[in-house]
């Protein structure tokens, strides 16, 4: 189709579509802006719970790998002894730690025998979770009876390592649910012997005392490969609250130690 021009038209100008009219400028709407809706806000305790959830993860993280290290390695300090150092710290005291690393291997058998038969008679058969000792508790406590633990060595052994003691109820339940999500992995990472070789060398024997030593050498001035099957039962007795027992007054507790290693042939 050609193009032929209108007369009077010149077409030597170049031809453009046309424009769309040019409407008024738009005034501003005049709006408090006081009056519009508010936004909603994620409140600030779910920001909080999110936060402490990273944190957990984190913190989680870095403890499976630290009992991957822990495997082959000493650990160099412990939850439990930077708590002292603190608690001393704050008290305005000062604190020293004794301690000595040292190889079940180089130990006599009735050591290991007197604390796994004081604190954990059910070690080498569960899996980090005494659920016959659970049940007993849980017993107890709906007839009406005395509070007592139920943690195994491992669970014992992860709060000594990455935890804290504390007699306050609710720091008490936030650091077991801490326990049992990392005995699994320390109970599939360490092994039961690496277990109770590093349970051993962390647990405290009082005061700054750690493992077991130092325990020896400090309760009976003497290394722990000479410590007799009755000592080794006694420094097993202050296990529970090493801060106020002494082997001078658990002669009762010993005792029922020493049993219970007969009880199992040991």
């Amino acid at each position: 189709m050609r193009f032929r021009a209108r007369p009077g038209e010149d077409v030597t100008q170049e031809w453009a579509p046309p424009r769309p009219p040019v409407h008024p400028r738009a005034e501003p709407l005049d709006v408090d802006l006081d009056d519009r809706p508010p936004r909603r806000r994620r409140g600030l305790g779910w920001r909080a719970l999110w936060v402490a959830l990273k944190l957990f993860a984190a913190y989680y993280v870095l403890c499976v790998l630290l009992l991957v290290a822990y495997r082959f390695v000493w650990p160099p300090t412990t939850g439990v002894q930077i708590q002292r150092r603190l608690e001393a710290r704050a008290a305005g005291r000062s604190y020293a730690i004794e301690r000595r690393n040292v190889r079940v291997g180089t130990l006599p058998g009735h050591v290991m025998h007197a604390v796994v038969a004081a604190e954990d008679g059910r070690f080498y058969t569960h899996n980090g979770f005494d659920l016959v000792e659970m049940r007993h508790a849980r017993n107890d406590i709906v007839g009406g009876g005395r509070m007592r633990g139920a943690s195994t060595i491992t669970q014992q052994l992860v709060k000594n390592l990455f935890c804290f003691t504390t007699r306050n109820p609710l720091l008490g339940a936030v650091r077991k649910v801490y326990d049992w999500t990392l005995t699994p992995a320390a109970e599939l990472i360490l092994g039961k012997r690496r277990i109770l070789e590093l349970y051993l060398n962390s647990a405290e024997w009082g005061d700054g005392v750690f493992g077991v030593e130092a325990a020896a050498r400090h309760h009976y001035q003497k290394p722990a490969r000479s410590l007799t099957r009755s000592q080794a039962a006694g420094l097993a007795a202050l296990l529970p609250n090493p801060h106020h027992r002494t082997t001078q007054n658990t002669g009762a507790y010993r005792r029922s130690i020493l049993r219970r290693m007969s009880a199992r042939r040991w």
